[in-house]
């Protein structure tokens, strides 16, 4: 009889088709059980489930199913029913020791992580706690005395850290999707290394209760799997507040963006002499312009001072906050290198402090003007991959170059999702990162799903957006117009640019600053005028609203496919003396015709 793994189900899909066709949880996770124990020694694995605590998990699995009718009722109640999934060992779960890859620090957890509570809420069983850089400090994957995982696609190159354990279960197919932390990177950087999609939400968006702090202020769950849509419907339930955790502040954002996006880029590339990863990296670019976005080279000099912060600024002073007792008392229980790393926190003082929070505000505000020149940020998931030699010989700096596109992300409260983008000429994993600004989670997702080449519809479990309202503008307000960043400033969103129905008339209404046109119905001698559909927040229509001037106002507008939208519509007698420029067939060709 053949075993129940002798056919690899590496995505969550693929897990929950095989429940669905019938599949025994008992006999799918007592093998991957037994096939782990087999493998013995696993330097990418610290503690595996219990096997009295499994066939317990096993046994409620079953009771779960017997409450219902039948499998398709189950796996709507429970999604993740019978579904194994691997933790990094800085996430508690009840009863079993978090090690933080520091045996002297060891303890076991009290309560599980929220995160984990959720997981097991939806049917899912962890079945591996993984290795990490110790204390959750390094983009290495090596800072460990359980052993130094290795990428799975090159043996003498290193997986990534600090959840290099988790990456190295799921792109081996052990589990479909395993939990990571990401402060600087840790949940991208394995990602890359492993051929991985690797999720760093907006921080707060997903508890971190129960999570073995690096920096309280800072710290994300992140998720790897293979697919976006895994990703996605993992976010979906693991995403919203939770009153035990300080930090929780979770607010749905966008949907989506235009199906046409301008993409920032690094104008000027560095890969530290990775000669595949900079090889690589032009096909990427290429790829997106293929799909019909825009790519916009812009200056990332703020932000890597951002990200300077993290290890040289008074942040490393989180870390110590953790562990200072454990380090005045047993240094050498530490890693050398995270001991150098963490110990650099007795050179910052309060003053230190605050002088930080200053200058992260100041640059802060200098990023968030890059959101007026693009949509969404694509960068190198890392700058190459190294060998386990370099980071010997210089493991400060192999770490500091291998975080130049993610130390940032969560200093600025951004989010970002890391997926495959190809290999490099020796065969070696390349991946990007999309990188967007607070809460655009649901429509960074959706971005990347179609990077990925995913059909169809957004699956139905996805992550939350606000409710918008669509708006319609015809002038000022358009792309590149005057008025276009009040939309931008209540964080409205492109959504197509298209024409009215061809029953309206459009006007230049004199004396105003700047420049606006009238739009007006006119059923007997109307024509279709260009316009843009911007989806806007709900919340911020009100003060939307406010800024809009007589003879102006919003009314509803018939688009050329036959749909009504809120627009831009002008009062009659307004335009009884403005010149009628319908002919331009929209306000931006008007003004062309001017210059």
């Amino acid at each position: 009889m053949a075993s129940p793994l002798a056919s690899p189900l590496p995505t969550l899909a693929d897990w929950q088709q095989a429940y669905r066709d019938g599949a025994s949880p008992g006999e799918r996770l007592t093998a991957l059980h037994a096939q782990l124990l087999a493998r013995g020694e696993d330097v990418a694995v610290i503690r595996l489930v219990d096997a009295t605590a499994l066939r317990a998990r096993v046994a409620a699995l079953q009771a779960a199913a017997a409450a219902h009718a039948d499998r398709a009722a189950l796996l709507r109640a429970l999604p993740l029913w019978g579904v194994p999934f691997a933790v990094k060992d800085n996430i508690d779960i009840e009863g079993v020791p978090t090690t933080a890859a520091c045996p002297a620090f060891a303890r076991p957890a009290e309560r599980s992580a929220e995160v984990v509570r959720r997981l097991e809420a939806a049917g899912a069983v962890w079945i591996a706690k993984t290795n990490l850089d110790q204390f959750a400090t390094g983009l290495v994957g090596t800072r460990s005395p359980y052993g130094r995982p290795a990428s799975v696609a090159a043996p003498e190159r290193i997986s990534g850290g600090s959840s290099s354990g988790s990456a190295v279960l799921v792109a081996r197919g052990d589990v479909p999707f395993a939990l990571g932390t990401d402060t600087g990177g840790s949940g991208r950087v394995p990602a890359g290394f492993n051929g991985l999609v690797g999720l760093k939400p907006t921080p707060g968006r997903v508890s971190t209760a129960g999570v073995l702090p690096a920096c309280r202020s800072l710290d994300c769950v992140s998720l790897f799997t293979h697919s976006v849509d895994d990703a996605a419907a993992l976010l979906a339930l693991l995403e919203g507040p939770d009153e035990a955790d300080a930090y929780s502040r979770f607010t749905p954002g966008p949907a989506a963006w235009a199906p046409a996006l301008r993409v920032g880029v690094p104008a000027s590339p560095v890969f530290f002499g990775d000669a595949g990863y900079a090889q690589a990296w032009p096909a990427a670019l290429a790829r997106l312009e293929a799909a019909g976005h825009r790519t916009v080279p812009l200056d990332f000099a703020p932000l890597h001072e951002v990200a300077a912060l993290l290890y040289d600024g008074p942040w490393v002073a989180e870390r110590h906050a953790v562990v200072k007792a454990l380090l005045a008392r047993q240094p050498e229980a530490f890693d050398p290198t995270v001991r150098q790393v963490i110990a650099k926190a007795l050179d910052f003082d309060a003053t230190a402090a605050f002088e930080g929070q200053y200058r992260l505000r100041a640059l802060a505000a200098q990023a968030a003007r890059t959101w007026a020149q693009v949509d969404v940020l694509m960068v190198p998931t890392t700058t190459g991959h190294p060998r386990f030699a370099e980071v010997d010989a210089d493991p400060v700096g192999v770490n500091s170059a291998l975080g130049r596109y993610t130390n940032f992300v969560n200093l600025l409260d951004w989010c970002a999702l890391a997926v495959p983008a190809g290999q490099t000429p020796a065969g070696l994993p390349f991946g990007v990162t999309f990188i967007a600004p607070a809460r655009h989670d649901a429509a960074l997702a959706r971005f990347a799903r179609a990077w990925q080449g995913a059909g169809g519809a957004v699956p139905a479990a996805w992550p939350r957006s606000e409710p918008v309202l669509p708006i319609a503008v015809v002038g000022a307000h358009l792309s590149g117009l005057p008025l276009n960043g009040q939309l931008n400033e209540r964080g409205a969103t492109l959504l197509e640019a298209t024409t009215t129905a061809p029953r309206y008339r459009l006007h230049a209404l004199p004396g105003t600053v700047p420049p606006k046109p009238g739009l007006v119905r006119d059923e007997a001698h109307g024509q279709a005028i260009a316009l843009e559909v911007w989806a806007m927040p709900q919340r911020a229509v009100g003060s939307f609203l406010a800024l809009i001037p007589a003879p102006l106002g919003l009314g509803s507008i018939e688009l050329a496919d036959g749909r009504r939208v809120h627009g831009f519509l002008c009062e009659a007698h307004a335009v009884a003396d403005a010149p009628d420029v319908s002919a331009f067939g929209g306000w931006r060709a008007y003004l062309a015709s001017l210059r």
